[in-house]
């Protein structure tokens, strides 16, 4: 059976058979001795991502890697940085430090502060992701067609990453249908068949300020077809 450690970009970790691209963690929220999460779903607020495969590092997913046989941080995996963004993960310093550094120097561009650190960022990413407690704003069909491409939205339960000017359907196995970005006669921007219900805004608005000053993410290959 597949652990219960994969994220959808609601924040929300399943038990499913797809892994993704990605890794993060949220710091220590396993038993080492079930391999079951804990209660809690955070035990610190800087949530990374990071990739898969590291200098050789071999870990056992939700087991014991810590020195002395303690539980290690709890492994987490995503359909790719898109999904890891819209979760409220950022970029680890660790393993992606360029990257990191990116997203920082594009936060404190996008806020005007002449020498940004990670924690400003996981301060305010902390406030607004939903898995923390955060408020999914709703948005207007308008607003939707201008959101940054790698912003993530909800139709209800069905996540939707934007791309091209296009809303892509996300699953765990990939993204799936396009939907809108094709003007028509009554529907300039395209989108009107997310115009009779609410659509919110998953990506947490830090994030996409940060994508709006040019971050570009990870994407998992489906969305290329």
């Amino acid at each position: 059976m597949p652990l219960q450690n994969r994220v959808d970009p609601f924040g929300v970790i399943h038990a499913v058979p797809e892994r993704g691209l990605f890794m993060g963690n949220r710091g220590i929220i396993h038993d080492p001795e079930t391999k079951t999460l804990l209660k809690k779903r955070w035990a610190l607020q800087a949530w990374i991502i990071c990739v898969c495969g590291f200098r050789d590092v071999r870990r056992e997913p939700m087991g014991r890697n810590r020195n002395g046989g303690k539980a290690g941080w709890t492994e987490l995996f995503f359909l790719d940085e898109v999904t890891a963004l819209s979760a409220g993960h950022r970029p680890c310093f660790f393993c992606r430090r360029e990257r990191a550094r990116d997203f920082v120097r594009r936060f404190g561009m996008a806020f005007g502060i002449a020498a940004p650190r990670a924690p400003q960022v996981d301060k305010r990413l902390h406030r607004e992701r939903l898995a923390s407690g955060g408020q999914a704003p709703v948005v207007s069909v308008e607003e939707l067609a201008g959101l940054p491409d790698g912003a993530m939205v909800a139709d209800g339960g069905n996540a939707y990453a934007m791309r091209g000017g296009k809303a892509l359907r996300w699953s765990f196995a990939g993204y799936g249908d396009r939907v809108g970005g094709d003007p028509v006669d009554g529907d300039p921007v395209g989108f009107g068949g997310f115009a009779d219900r609410p659509i919110r805004l998953l990506t947490p608005a830090t994030t996409v300020a940060v994508l709006r000053q040019g971050y570009v993410p990870v994407w998992h290959p489906s969305a290329e077809t």
